[in-house]
């Protein structure tokens, strides 16, 4: 039996999505840019299609991914979060905080990184 389109959608909202922060990193300079996101799938697809089209909002990234090349650059997932099916959470704060927490403790700035000093 096929499934309706509602059914499809319905299916597309139960899915979990791996939750988390996560870091590309230049292997050439080491540099790093620390993000989290609510699909860290989908993330890094979207990451990879800008820098590939020179479309990345990040300038000094993609200054070095159009000079270095995508095969100098990794993407790492540095903390999931853990999802809990019995409750409904909003996870979007969390992963915030996370990330916040990992900027501070990385300082991927200037020399460091691409990320911007709030």
């Amino acid at each position: 039996m096929m499934k309706t389109k509602k059914d499809l959608k319905e299916d597309y909202k139960q899915k979990k999505f791996a939750i988390g922060v996560f870091q590309i990193r230049n292997i050439v300079n080491n540099k790093i840019l620390v993000e989290s996101s609510m699909d860290l799938v989908a993330i890094w697809n979207r990451h990879q299609f800008q820098l590939k089209n020179n479309l990345h909002p990040n300038a000094a990234l993609q200054k070095d991914w159009n000079e270095l090349g995508g095969e100098n650059f990794v993407y790492e997932i540095i903390s999931e979060i853990k999802q809990d099916e019995t409750k409904m959470i909003d996870y979007r704060k969390d992963v915030k905080q996370l990330e916040k927490m990992f900027i501070e403790e990385l300082q991927p700035f200037g020399d460091k990184g691409y990320n911007k000093l709030a």
